[in-house]
């Protein structure tokens, strides 16, 4: 015989999830773009030499 609970989150509990996902999304967009502006930072002080080598130019460190 097959049985079937029915189980409810506690009032409120599905709120606190969206919100706690919420916080942490944003938390990852902000270090996800606070890397790339490093990473720009980064370039921006390498030579044209040096980019060519790594095979950059100026223009690509702006698509990053």
């Amino acid at each position: 015989m097959a049985t079937t609970a029915n189980i409810h989150a506690p009032l409120g509990a599905v709120t606190v999830l969206r919100l706690v996902d919420a916080v942490y999304n944003v938390k990852s967009s902000f270090l996800a773009w606070k890397e790339a502006r490093e990473t720009r930072t980064a370039l921006s002080v390498l030579t044209d030499t040096q980019l060519e080598d790594i095979g950059l130019t100026r223009a690509d460190i702006a698509k990053l």
